[in-house]
């Protein structure tokens, strides 16, 4: 990641169920992701079909 993009980004605090976190943190090694890494690319999957299906 280059200088500018990692200035970009911005911290989030989040809080999450036990259980959720162990799905989700499986599912990221699964995919060879961070935790973070995966929560972002999830969230950024739901973005753009939320924007594809006109919900913007």
């Amino acid at each position: 990641m280059d200088k500018e993009n990692k200035e970009n980004k911005k911290q989030v605090p989040l809080r999450l169920q036990a259980s959720l976190w162990k799905e989700l943190n499986a599912w990221a090694e699964d995919d060879f992701r961070s935790l973070n890494g995966q929560i972002e690319y999830l969230l950024t999957e739901c973005v753009k079909k939320r924007k594809k299906s006109g919900d913007s």
